[in-house]
């Protein structure tokens, strides 16, 4: 079962708080999967970022759920889905998280809509999928060499040391919040969009027993989301790709996907960073209200 003891101290209003069990013990490495519930209309999955959670898009939600029937998912091992000792955090196996989620719940007409490393599971799934996923919208996806190490120094000598044999396990373990807060300020152009209570949330989360195993395995999988990039031209569903002015990713990183996807919808949001359901959830909201 999910450890218990640690409980969101964030409530987004008008949600409701689910699980998804294991589908049994031919798939032992899946854990319970925790999602946020809210609203009416068609379903709309949000996928959170790196090191994130569903409560990554708490500003959002109520703005989409008066549209949608809105599923805000904890990916696997992250926010308050069960942490399985041995599991992959890689991309195929965080894919199927999500995939989990949309089949055991039987979500069709889906518009799946996902945020850096989301935004990655978003497509994947996507192309997984095609009978369940009416539409993709992508926003400032991880798939590029660096990820958040291109955030701020202070992000490269973490990760870096995070990632290093031996000593890595110890330094994922200690995450002060001065520096948690910078650099996630790294990947924003607005830094006052981070609220100091959702910090604190994270650190709460960061601090489940198991977690920094969960965080290490994450800062190891980026060559997974680089490579998941193969899988996007087999969606089959619209693509709406996102992208922050400042984000982490450069001009021929989003250029290199434009081409990739030349029939996909493009929109740069101008002085946003990597975090746009932070500082601008209001842009997100009026794409998604559009189509609604």
């Amino acid at each position: 079962m999910p450890n218990q003891e640690a409980r969101p101290t964030i409530h987004i209003p008008g949600t409701t708080s689910h699980t998804v069990a294991p589908r049994g013990r031919l798939h032992n490495h899946e854990g319970t999967l925790r999602y946020l519930k809210a609203g009416t209309g068609a379903p709309l999955v949000l996928l959170h970022t790196v090191r994130t959670q569903a409560e990554h898009f708490r500003a959002l939600i109520p703005m989409i759920s008066h549209r949608y029937t809105v599923y805000a998912l904890d990916l696997p091992g992250m926010g308050y889905s069960e942490i399985v000792l041995g599991a992959s955090y890689d991309e195929p196996a965080m894919r199927a998280g999500v995939k989990r989620l949309l089949t055991e719940l039987d979500l069709h007409d889906v518009t799946l809509v996902g945020e850096s490393m989301g935004a990655v599971l978003a497509l994947t799934t996507a192309a997984d999928l095609p009978e369940r996923v009416r539409r993709v919208v992508a926003v400032n996806t991880y798939d590029f060499r660096g990820g958040i190490a291109r955030s701020s120094l202070l992000a490269r000598v973490v990760v870096s040391g995070v990632l290093t044999p031996g000593v890595g396990p110890v330094i994922a373990g200690v995450e002060p919040k001065a520096a948690l807060g910078k650099i996630l300020q790294g990947g924003l152009g607005d830094k006052n969009a981070l609220r100091e209570d959702y910090v604190d949330e994270l650190l709460q989360v960061g601090g489940r027993p198991g977690y920094p195993t969960v965080a290490r395995a994450v800062y190891q999988s980026l060559p997974s989301l680089i490579a998941a990039r193969a899988r996007y031209t087999a969606v089959k569903a619209p693509i709406h790709l996102l992208y922050g002015e400042k984000d982490w990713s450069r001009p021929s990183d989003r250029q290199a996907n434009k081409e990739l996807l030349p029939a996909a919808d493009f929109t740069q949001v101008p002085k946003a960073g990597h975090f746009i359901a932070l500082e601008r959830p209001d842009v997100l909201a009026d794409l998604l209200n559009a189509v609604a």
